[in-house]
């Protein structure tokens, strides 16, 4: 399973029931068929920013949104970003499968000149900008970041 998927199932689960210790947590996850490491489940509780008090997990929100906080854009795109293609004034980025959402959204929030918004499927992100030499411009920061 890939991260993103299991990250977005361990926070499916923290709003659905409480969840009381890391062990719990991996349980529940195995009853949905996902069956992760303690190590890696560490991991995506940190990057989360899930936190515990009162005796259970939460997503704590980051900075006043109503998410955990996403990686760098520059990560996501390195890690999930497969190619970009430009059509004059539009960009559309293959992702894997699963990934097209936290990359899409970590774009937005870098609030770029160049994008005007996103509209992220599964595996696809169709990048709107405000004329062809922006979309070239972003396209280039985009390829760089791929590798």
């Amino acid at each position: 399973m890939n991260k993103s998927l299991r990250q977005r199932a361990i926070l499916e689960l923290l709003e659905q029931q409480t969840v009381g210790s890391q062990e719990d947590l991996q349980k529940e996850l195995r009853k949905k068929g996902i069956k992760v490491g303690q190590a890696t489940l560490s991991r995506d509780i940190r990057d989360l920013g899930v936190s515990k008090a009162g005796g259970k997990y939460s997503a704590v929100p980051g900075d006043g949104s109503s998410g955990p906080k996403l990686p760098p854009v520059s990560r996501l795109v390195r890690e999930f970003g497969l190619e970009v293609k430009i059509a004059q004034n539009l960009l559309v980025i293959k992702t894997s499968i699963g990934s097209a959402q936290p990359v899409a959204a970590a774009l937005d929030d870098e609030q770029w000149p160049e994008l005007v918004g996103t509209v992220a499927g599964d595996d696809t992100i169709l990048i709107v900008c405000p004329d062809n030499k922006a979309a070239i411009r972003l396209s280039s920061r985009i390829q760089g970041m791929l590798g």
